[in-house]
């Protein structure tokens, strides 16, 4: 049996991009591991969001907000086991420990640290201004969260591969002082199957940038967003190269293949508008997401529901967790 451990950071409202882009592979990936017989484990990583979020309050509200985002979009607590990061001191524990064989030039290297210096320089400022501590370890954290339950497999996108890599790094360092397997040595696994989705100006899709298409929206509110996609003015008759049009990319990032297809072949030959890619859009996104909005503020509604189940969770995260860390200690202090 494998152990494959995959976390969310809260990050605020949930929009497409979160949906096609993590959540929606993630829950497939966990179905998947539940089939074949697999340990699949889910966290929302709410001390991870310490970096730069502060307000308790808003803490609190988005990690409810990704809680029940996951069930209302099918994940299983039944048979993953899914806990909020902060009921696992195990973690943190075993963190303090591995700050012991990590080396400070592996930290340097990481790069949530390096673009936070890059920006430093850039403005001019000091080169660790602003920069907290819980930036500079963010690996050796999340290297505590993937080695204290011996994970095999970590699901990850290109962009946090290094994280994976930094936790071989150090189990292979702590495994080599002692001469023996003290802690497994996970391996990354890129999840190419997740859609990456532009927002509706061409940009990343970010709240920050308005120009998001949210997930749990009413059918009004995902409507104006479709309907604002940015589209150029070249006439509805003339051929298009799809691949040079944002509205195809959305399509093609949420549609089935044959309303990909439809679309390209109407847009290639010319005379298909894009008001009317507008709305095919729009009836995928609804057939596809509109109806977890109820079952997502139903979760919110009553989240003392979701709360027992992520107490229920941690207590099986731990059951887990424990004899390891306990291993480790036997291992390093006897």
């Amino acid at each position: 049996m494998k152990t494959i451990l995959t976390g969310v950071k809260p990050t605020g409202t949930l929009h497409l991009g979160n949906y096609f882009g993590a959540i929606k592979p993630a829950i497939q990936l966990g179905h998947q591991a539940n089939a074949a017989g697999d340990r699949h484990i889910m966290f929302v990583a709410n001390y991870h969001a310490l970096n730069y979020l502060k307000d308790t309050a808003q803490l609190n509200q988005i990690t409810k907000e990704v809680a029940c985002a996951y069930l209302a979009c099918g994940l299983n607590p039944e048979k993953s086991i899914f806990y909020r990061q902060s009921d696992v001191p195990e973690i943190f524990e075993l963190t303090t420990i591995l700050t012991n064989y990590t080396p400070k030039g592996l930290m340097n290297k990481s790069h949530a640290y390096k673009a936070a210096v890059d920006k430093n320089h850039a403005k001019g400022n000091p080169t660790d201004a602003g920069i907290n501590m819980g930036l500079y370890d963010y690996p050796l954290l999340m290297a505590a969260d993937i080695l204290t339950f011996r994970s095999d497999e970590v699901p990850v996108g290109k962009d946090q591969v290094q994280h994976v890599e930094i936790a071989q790094d150090i189990a292979g360092a702590m495994n080599a002082v002692y001469g023996q397997e003290v802690l497994k040595i996970p391996a990354y696994v890129v999840q190419e199957f997740a859609q990456v989705l532009p927002g509706t100006d061409g940009r990343k899709m970010s709240k920050s940038y308005g120009n998001v298409i949210p997930l749990f929206g009413t059918e009004a509110e995902i409507k104006k967003a479709v309907m604002g996609i940015q589209t150029d003015c070249q006439d509805i008759n003339a051929p298009k190269n799809p691949d040079e049009i944002l509205l195809f990319h959305m399509v093609q990032g949420i549609a089935d293949a044959t309303v990909t297809a439809e679309v390209k072949e109407g847009l290639e030959k010319g005379g298909m508008g894009y008001g009317t890619i507008k709305k095919m859009l729009l009836a995928e996104i609804m057939r596809q997401v509109g109806g977890l909005r109820e079952t997502y503020m139903d979760y919110m509604a009553h989240y003392d529901t979701v709360q027992d189940m992520l107490n229920e969770g941690a207590k099986k995260a731990r059951a887990i967790a424990a004899p390891n860390l306990a291993k480790i200690k036997e291992v390093i202090l006897g």
